[in-house]
């Protein structure tokens, strides 16, 4: 069999699958990233979905995509443009055509773009690449579909199942143009269809005869190779940051030696917690589909006040419905953790897409004086120690922690490591027994540690500690229920103080970068890997820049002011209006050089226009 005498070694490749929902871009996409980190290559992939459950075909608003960003190393995000556009259709290529860099490959099925193809799309012309002056891309028309039909002529499918493995066929002309080995797809499509045997064959010719073609006709003059990095030795997989935030809990629940509760209701873009944790039931997990976001929350706090790790999760407008009884957590000093995997808003919003935009909502969204600790992970394998952390805070502080995550971190993924749970903390909640052994009768359900203000954890059930709790304001001695002002002014500075005190169970904030920097980049949460690319092209231009990523919220890390104070100037790079800039003005009222940048478009940061950015205000006098 022929092969291609040329090889180029490249250390990094932005790859774009699209096409209808139907078209199976999110498979294709996942196969391709799953087996190039098995192969050894850092990953980061970005997911983007349609709004539309399933748009006419053919149309702009049902194009589905997928990008995944490989390399060497150094794979901090999913990328800006891309360098391969796999297009099943034109609307595929017209909504992607921003996305193109100057000699990209643009992949596309000559069979999907006929006249009535590309009306769909509403081109005026029959040459899609002049109307979009796409004169700079390299475009290679194969007729996929075609071509998919000829290689299952005698699978004994049906033929609307045959064109449904045309992606296999596209995937395989990929995998041949970046050298890609198909015995890992092909165990990986086992995998995937393992109960239907006769999908699993098709898949495989599909794929192995699409990297035949392309081997064979020499569809380019060269074929792409991106050696596998040296990683420290241990089991590695692909994880989004949904699949993460699930393990998180499950680890967190083993080492403090509870069960685990997961009370939710699905939405986008969190239901993948929920479907994750209900598969473990080897690990004891209990996970409740409610009939709704207040079931969801209730019944976790339910199943603390019973000693469980109890958690819910949910998307911004979930978050809302959540508010009040976040609130009976609070009054009740009970362990929570709610993840909020965050999306564009307000109200439905653009339900598959990301944003920053609830920030305030988990600081203030709460009648009372009401507070909680926020956190927010920063990258889909972050997801796991951040979902750690947040249970291990609201189980040895006895407090409601809100995790927030996005949709970008959440769908996305990266090649993770699988830890090893000796490496990882003891957690200790603070068993009323554990203080009050054989002393029942000196215990109330509001006494609490002298040093945390933590309230002592009475588990119902407990022998010889009956008490009761709830809702209304309580005596901070007897438990008992009270409508005195000084005992509510009381209680609500325990309440508070108690949260701050927690600073001091949380490491400093730490800096990267240029020690001589005169300008400060901050962020939090999903922005990270696009922020910490940014700062370190700009050192590589000569500027003095650091960058400071924030996973505690509230409280803040104790040594934040002091580090803020030492720059003359302070980017923070929200996807919002600017409501952690606005927080820290708060908290901070002296300070005077924070500047804002804001995006609210539903789509990741783009690093080339960060950088441009950025520049300005920092030549700004």
């Amino acid at each position: 069999m022929p092969t291609n005498s040329v090889v180029t070694d490249i250390k990094q490749v932005t790859i774009r699958f699209s096409g209808d929902s139907g078209d199976g871009m999110q498979l294709s996409g996942t196969l391709f990233s799953t087996l190039s980190a098995i192969f050894g290559n850092e990953i980061a992939t970005f997911p983007d979905f349609p709004a539309e459950i399933r748009a006419p075909q053919g149309s702009l608003h049902g194009v589905s995509g997928f990008q995944v960003r490989i390399g060497a190393k150094d794979v901090y995000n999913s990328g800006d443009k891309t360098d391969v556009l796999v297009a099943m259709n034109p609307a595929a290529l017209k909504v992607n055509a921003s996305f193109l860099k100057k000699g990209s490959i643009v992949l596309f099925d000559t069979d999907s773009f006929q006249k009535r193809d590309l009306d769909k799309a509403l081109f005026q012309t029959l040459d899609p690449f002049a109307e979009l002056n796409l004169d700079y891309v390299q475009p290679i028309g194969v007729n996929i579909t075609t071509l998919t039909k000829a290689s299952l002529a005698d699978s004994g499918l049906e033929n609307k199942d045959i064109l449904r493995s045309k992606n296999m066929f596209a995937l395989g002309i990929v995998c041949w143009l970046f050298n890609r080995p198909l015995e890992i797809a092909d165990k990986l499509l086992e995998q995937k269809f393992s109960k239907k045997p006769i999908l699993v064959r098709a898949n495989i010719k599909a794929l192995t005869d699409g990297y035949n073609y392309g081997n064979n006709t020499h569809m380019t003059t060269s074929t792409y190779r991106i050696e596998p990095i040296e990683s420290t030795k241990g089991f590695y997989t692909d994880i989004n940051g949904n699949t993460a935030t699930a393990y998180g809990l499950v680890a967190a629940a083993e080492k403090a030696g509870v069960e685990l509760f997961l009370g939710s209701y699905p939405i986008t873009p969190a239901t993948d917690i929920l479907q994750e944790l209900s598969k473990r039931k080897d690990f004891g997990v209990k996970a409740l589909q409610m009939e709704d976001e207040i079931a969801g929350i209730t019944s976790s706090i339910g199943a603390s006040f019973a000693g469980c790790l109890a958690a819910t999760s949910t998307s911004g407008p979930g978050l809302s419905l959540k508010s009040e009884a976040l609130g009976l957590a609070v009054m009740t000093e009970l362990p929570l953790v709610v993840i909020d995997v965050q999306r564009s808003g307000p109200s439905t919003g653009m339900p598959t897409k990301s944003e920053q935009s609830d920030l305030n909502q988990a600081l203030y969204g709460r009648n009372g004086e009401s507070p909680l600790v926020v956190m927010a992970a920063a990258s889909p394998t972050d997801c796991f120690e951040s979902a750690f952390e947040a249970s291990k805070i609201a189980l040895e502080h006895m407090t409601p922690v809100i995790l927030l995550t996005d949709g970008y971190i959440a769908n996305g993924s990266s090649a993770w490591r699988i830890p090893d749970m000796n490496d990882y903390p003891e957690i200790k909640p603070p068993y009323v027994q554990n203080k009050y052994n054989g002393n029942a009768e000196e215990w109330k359900p509001y006494f609490r540690d002298e040093n945390t203000l933590v309230r002592y954890w009475g588990v119902a059930g407990t022998p010889e500690y009956m008490h009761r709790i709830g809702g209304l304001e309580k005596d901070r001695l007897t438990g008992v229920i009270s409508s005195n002002p000084d005992n509510h002014q009381l209680m609500v500075n325990i309440r508070r103080t108690k949260i701050e005190k927690i600073a001091d169970y949380i490491p400093d904030q730490k800096v990267t970068g240029d020690k001589d920097a005169d300008t400060l980049i901050v962020g939090w949460g999903g922005t990270y890997g696009h922020l910490l690319e940014v700062s370190l092209r700009l050192m590589a231009n000569g500027k003095k820049v650091a960058y400071t990523h924030f996973r505690h919220i509230h409280p803040l890390p104790r040594n934040t002011h002091e580090l803020l104070k030492r720059y003359k100037k302070v980017i923070v790079a929200e996807q919002n209006e600017g409501q952690f800039a606005n927080y820290l003005n708060g908290r901070f009222q002296d300070l005077d050089n924070i500047h804002k940048y804001n995006r609210v478009e539903g789509q990741p940061f783009k690093v080339s226009t960060l950088i441009e950015e950025f520049t300005k205000i920092m030549e700004e006098k």
